[in-house]
């Protein structure tokens, strides 16, 4: 958009207004309300209307549209060291223990049911969230509550699922990929 002497304009960066005075090339010279003659590329100035009662009336809003034409910053990547970068944001630990304060006199079905309930959960709550990755601690013992954790984590469509990090969980835990719909 070209501008020419006489319009009224208004500076991107700042609350600075004014008249243009003088166009030469990319260019533009202005003078202020205050009757300061200043110079501003083209690019960082915007075009008003002097009606701006009549803007307003249509609920247009020049702050969004000066908003919308200033250049997005983007924001600073922290780096992370790569212990971090790989560590699961979300661990579950399904020991009975961590889960009640005492399981007496509860069957080994019953506990089983509350940590395959709690996983359920966890997981959903994960995809909710959109959080990738999970790792379930459920220890090594007969390979039951593993065995059921895998077959619940089969019946969805978007989980992966692996043995985590032998180096820090030993056999004891499953590591759960949930892949992201775009």
């Amino acid at each position: 958009m070209g501008f020419v002497i006489g319009d009224k304009v208004e500076l991107l960066d700042d609350n600075l207004s004014g008249t243009v005075e003088e166009v030469n090339g990319d260019e533009i010279l202005i003078k202020t309300g205050e009757g300061f003659m200043m110079t501003f590329p083209a690019s960082d100035l915007v075009k008003i209307d002097s009606e701006i009662e009549e803007l307003e009336m249509d609920n247009f809003n020049l702050e969004e549209v000066i908003q919308d034409k200033k250049p997005q910053k983007k924001p600073k990547s922290s780096r992370s060291k790569p212990k971090e970068r790989n560590a699961p944001p979300m661990e579950v630990d399904l020991h009975i223990n961590q889960l009640l304060r005492s399981p007496r006199g509860m069957s080994n079905h019953e506990i089983l049911n509350i940590q395959l309930d709690t996983a359920r959960h966890k997981l959903e709550f994960a995809m909710r969230k959109r959080i990738q990755k999970i790792v379930f601690i459920h220890g090594v013992g007969e390979g039951v509550l593993k065995m059921e954790l895998e077959y619940l984590f089969g019946r969805y469509s978007n989980v992966k699922f692996y043995d985590a990090d032998y180096q820090k969980y030993g056999l004891g835990a499953t590591e759960v990929y949930i892949l992201q719909n775009p």
